[in-house]
């Protein structure tokens, strides 16, 4: 198994850099499911604010981006069920990946709620407003 960092990732999928990007499509491409890539959550938080930060992507071109790394054989990306909950719930509604992210997570853990200060992120993705 090989570990990608996010700016792989973003070279690979922006195709942005002259030197880098070819370097990363290599890189992915050599792939295998013998020898696959790992994506930490960090490195799926990272590459969700680059593209939308960096990159102004929209939301439809994140999920697909996230879908395809998940669904993806030649890639292992940690905590895959806890992340594929967290983009049903970005899909769905108005809360931003991180906040559907680390509500999910709590819930995973065995949270009984999560608290927040964020009005957003207690009305979006069902956190709980500390008042």
């Amino acid at each position: 198994m090989i570990g990608l960092d996010t700016n792989i990732l973003v070279r690979y999928i922006a195709q942005d850099d002259a030197k880098q990007s070819p370097k990363a499509t290599h890189l992915i491409e050599s792939l295998t499911t013998e020898t696959p890539g790992y994506i930490s959550v960090v490195s799926v938080i990272e590459l969700v604010w680059v593209m939308t930060a960096a990159y102004a992507s929209s939301k439809d071109d994140i999920c697909a981006v996230l879908e395809t790394l998940l669904r993806t054989k030649e890639i292992i990306v940690a905590d895959a069920e806890t992340i594929w909950k967290a983009l049903r719930m970005f899909k769905a509604g108005k809360a931003n990946f991180a906040d559907c992210l680390i509500e999910r997570s709590g819930n995973a853990a065995g949270c009984e709620c999560t608290m927040t200060f964020d009005r957003d992120a207690a009305k979006d993705c069902g956190m709980t407003l500390v008042v």
